[in-house]
C-alpha cells in the first residue's frame, strides 16, 4: 500500500480525505501543521503529499519549498476557491497539481492516482534521451544538464520529456496538456505556463535553458 501524507489543520478534512484514500487502497498518514508534515515526510517517505496552503507552523508553500529541497515527492495542493495566486505560487514552487476547496473526495483520489500514474509510467520506461547538454533517463527518472541532475516533479519531467522527444516540434499548450495529464481532464493554459516556467528556472540555475517560447503557438526544445 502506497503511503499518502494528508496535511491540513482541519481535522474534518483530514478524516474525509483519509477515508477516501483508504477505500482506494492507499495508506493515509496525517499531519495537522507544517512542521509535523516535514517530520512525518522525513520519517515515512510517502509516495505523495496532499498539502493545504493555509496552515499554522509553516504554511503549505513553505513546506513544499522544504520538501523540494530534499526530494521529488509529488505534491497536490489544497486551495480555497478565491486563492488563484496561491495556486499559481504552488505550481511555481513545484507542486504537481492542485484541488480547489470545497472538493469531492472522489476527485481528489482521481488526482492522486493520475499523479502517481505519471510518475510510475516515467519510472517504468527505459527510454533515454540526449539533446546537447540535456539528458533524460526515464528508467531512473533523472533529467540532467551537462551531467548535473536537475530535480523535477513528475509533471515537470513528463512535460520536458515530451518536448525533448520531438526536438523539431512546436507544442501547443493543448499538446502539452495531453502529455502531462493523460487522464484528459481540463487544465488551464496558465497551469502549463507555470510548469514550463518552473522547469526553465531550474535549468537556468544550472546555466542552461532547454525550452524556448514559440510566440503564438506554445513551446519547443531550444537549440542545444
Amino acid at each position: 500500500m502506497q503511503k499518502i501524507l494528508v496535511v491540513d489543520d482541519d481535522a474534518h478534512i483530514r478524516d474525509v480525505v483519509c477515508f477516501a484514500l483508504r477505500r482506494a487502497g492507499y495508506q493515509p498518514l496525517t499531519a495537522a501543521n507544517g512542521r509535523a508534515a516535514l517530520e512525518v515526510a522525513a520519517r515515512e517517505m510517502p509516495a505523495l503529499v496532499v498539502l493545504d496552503i493555509l496552515m499554522p507552523e509553516l504554511d503549505g508553500t513553505a513546506v513544499c519549498t522544504r520538501l523540494r529541497a530534499k526530494s521529488d515527492v509529488p505534491v497536490i495542493f489544497l486551495t480555497s476557491k478565491d486563492e488563484e495566486m496561491d495556486r499559481i505560487l504552488g505550481l511555481e514552487l513545484g507542486a504537481d497539481d492542485y484541488v480547489v476547496k470545497p472538493f469531492s473526495p472522489r476527485e481528489l483520489v482521481a488526482r492522486v492516482k493520475a499523479v502517481l500514474r505519471r510518475k510510475g509510467a516515467a519510472l517504468e520506461t527505459e527510454q533515454k534521451l540526449a539533446r546537447g547538454k540535456l539528458s533524460i533517463d526515464s528508467d531512473e527518472h533523472v533529467a540532467a544538464w551537462a551531467g548535473a541532475a536537475v530535480a523535477l516533479t513528475a509533471t515537470e519531467f513528463a512535460l520536458l520529456k515530451a518536448i525533448a522527444a520531438q526536438p523539431r516540434r512546436a507544442f501547443t499548450r493543448e499538446n502539452l496538456m495531453a502529455a502531462a495529464y493523460p487522464d484528459a481532464r481540463f487544465v488551464s493554459d496558465r497551469t502549463i505556463d507555470s510548469h514550463i516556467r518552473h522547469i526553465r528556472a531550474k535549468f537556468q540555475a544550472m546555466g542552461g535553458d532547454p525550452i524556448e517560447t514559440v510566440h503564438g503557438v506554445g513551446y519547443k526544445l531550444s537549440a542545444l
